[in-house]
């Protein structure tokens, strides 16, 4: 990782995701959540003060030790208490079965293997648990999916491999979720950019038998 990526890219990253029309999104996926929670891509923590007194722990899992340093300020006498580990969500560090509910907002996008990470949700979430999200992704016009196709691959290098068009319910139904719950809508902005995916998830029953060993 160079310079721009281990020191600038995270500060960007902080200024574009406080945006404050992104709040609303962020209260509503993370509203639902309760007991041991598992945030992926903590990032600079902008959802720890969100939380309810239904969480009793967080544990937050990015791979910046930048943006990690920032979200340990803002977890700094908070409540619930607050677990930062700095490491990949497609190898975390938790044992089988571990959590109640696990949040995401604005990650998918950019990991490496989003299969990988989702059996990884799978993995560690309780059978009763709870998968919260909100990302952005494919778009339903054809029109506005070909922008995202071409811009992506010059996105993803300047934006921390950032992609506009991962089909991110449809992802999450593949890797063993049921939905309950699904919102989509473009929020403010480009459209290649803005059509955000919100929801939750349970894992699928009928296929909970597939869960990878730890």
């Amino acid at each position: 990782m160079g310079f721009y990526g281990k020191h600038i890219l995270p500060r960007l990253t902080h200024m574009a995701m406080r945006q404050e029309q992104l709040t609303p999104y962020r209260r509503r996926t993370v509203s639902g959540a309760e007991g041991c929670v598992l945030e992926i891509g903590v990032g600079s923590g902008l959802n720890l003060p969100l939380y309810s007194d239904k969480v009793i722990r967080v544990i937050g899992v990015d791979p910046s030790a930048e943006l990690l340093r920032i979200a340990a300020d803002a977890a700094r006498g908070a409540q619930p208490d607050v677990e930062l580990i700095e490491g990949l969500a497609e190898t975390m560090p938790l044992e089988n079965a571990s959590v109640d509910s696990v949040v995401v907002t604005w990650s998918l996008c950019s990991v490496t293997d989003p299969k990988r990470v989702l059996d990884e949700v799978r993995r560690v979430l309780k059978p009763n648990g709870r998968f919260h999200f909100a990302e952005h992704g494919l778009a339903p016009e054809q029109s506005v999916r070909r922008w995202q196709d071409r811009l992506t691959p010059i996105w993803r290098r300047c934006a921390g491999n950032c992609h506009l068009d991962r089909p991110v319910a449809s992802l999450i139904e593949d890797c063993g979720f049921r939905i309950e719950r699904l919102d989509t809508g473009y929020a403010k902005g480009p459209k290649p950019m803005a059509f955000m995916y919100e929801g939750v998830g349970r894992m699928d029953r009928c296929r909970s038998n597939g869960i990878p060993d730890a």
